[in-house]
């Protein structure tokens, strides 16, 4: 029977099989999609014993095939033709290298991410290109190109982890798009990145933190929308239904991490999700905590973003007029900002600015489901209004 999942989790190992026998990457991943391809072909009639070493055989006589049809390449053609000798495939594990690999600082990060989704998530083409809403052509050719920017890179080149979490919260933060749940796609690989530093401490406690973050705020997908695909906003979710197992794993594993003292982004901002999981209900939020981890994320990152979602804490802990206080500070220019002065408006009673404000958030909202939530907000208060 063919078994998607395992498919998935060879396709990094095989590939970092052919690139350590001389193999450039581009060509080792093309190789190692079209074994796939035959994979889907050949394993429903029963599965191999060694399901990797029959990919690496098989990618492996693909690459041969492809490299004796180049005639300028005819004497590299005579070192490598002897076939491997049978047995299991090599165990060295390549997953790390191949993290970083698609995750090089060359790329553009929507190559990057495509990049790690095809050569380590074991994604096709038409998967990730549904994903994003694009098609299959387009992505191919992000694919190829990145494929080839990166072409020279050796596996002993040093990565930068830094750059492997950010692709892959990228790809978590695109959610559900396709028939591919991109979200539970990015735990996955981050699980097996967590595996892997841990194993050889570059960054594991950060890689952690990404994880934890994850897993905390994939606990509340399934309250975040009402039937009609509507955003039901945190305050208003029903938490009888968020997830608790994740939410105790996330827990733990932030606790874990922090635990080595080496607090980075990541770590905080899983902070402020574990301590709004923690809260039965949203008024008994620890809003001053909140804050707390808020100015520990703005001491490490400066983001604005950051700053942004500061304001909004601060106006939950000490007053919307504090809260808006901070906003003056946050560029008036960053996306969601006057959707957060809209809040803090609505909550110090300045209904109508508070609904032209939506309106205004509302047109210029980064998503379909955000305009239409903000529209709503805006028709709400406005209904309350004196004519």
């Amino acid at each position: 029977m063919l078994d998607d999942a395992l498919l998935r989790e060879l396709t990094p190992a095989v590939i970092g099989v052919l690139v350590r026998r001389g193999v450039d990457f581009a060509t080792a991943e093309d190789a190692v999609q079209e074994a796939l391809l035959q994979a889907t072909l050949s394993w429903p009639d029963g599965r191999p014993a060694e399901p990797k070493a029959w990919l690496v055989a098989v990618a492996w006589r693909k690459f041969l095939d492809a490299h004796r049809s180049e005639a300028a390449r005819r004497d590299r053609e005579q070192r490598v033709e002897v076939e491997p000798p049978p047995g299991p495939a090599e165990t060295a594990d390549d997953t790390l290298s191949l993290f970083f690999l698609c995750a090089h600082p060359s790329l553009t990060p929507a190559s990057a991410v495509a990049l790690t989704l095809r050569a380590v998530g074991g994604l096709t083409t038409r998967q990730i290109a549904a994903a994003y809403l694009v098609p299959e052509a387009t992505m191919a050719q992000r694919i190829s190109r990145a494929k080839r920017t990166v072409a020279g890179v050796r596996f002993s080149e040093p990565g930068d982890p830094a750059t492997v979490r950010r692709v892959l919260y990228l790809v978590f933060n695109e959610g559900y798009t396709g028939d591919v749940d991109l979200a539970a796609e990015a735990i996955r690989l981050t699980r097996q990145l967590v595996s892997l530093t841990d194993r050889k401490g570059a960054g594991a406690e950060e890689t952690a933190g990404l994880l934890a973050l994850m897993l905390l705020h994939h606990a509340r997908r399934p309250a975040r929308t009402r039937a009609d695909g509507s955003l039901v906003p945190l305050t208003e979710q029903d938490r009888s239904r968020w997830d608790t197992s994740l939410i105790t794993e996330g827990v733990a594993v932030l606790q874990s991490a922090l635990a080595r003292d080496r607090l980075g982004e990541y770590q905080a901002q899983a902070a402020v999700a574990a301590l709004h999981a923690d809260a039965p209900r949203a008024e008994e939020t620890d809003w001053p905590q909140i804050v707390g981890w808020y100015d520990e994320l703005l001491r490490l990152t400066g983001s604005p973003v950051a700053a942004l979602n500061r304001a909004v804490a601060v106006g939950e802990a000490d007053g919307p007029a504090a809260g808006l206080a901070a906003l003056a500070a946050v560029d008036p220019g960053l996306p969601r900002h006057t959707a957060a002065s809209a809040y803090l408006h609505e909550k110090s009673g300045d209904l109508p600015t508070a609904a032209r404000l939506y309106s205004d958030a509302a047109r210029s909202a980064p998503t379909l489901a955000e305009r239409h939530h903000l529209t709503r907000q805006a028709a709400r208060i406005g209904q309350s209004l004196p004519d």
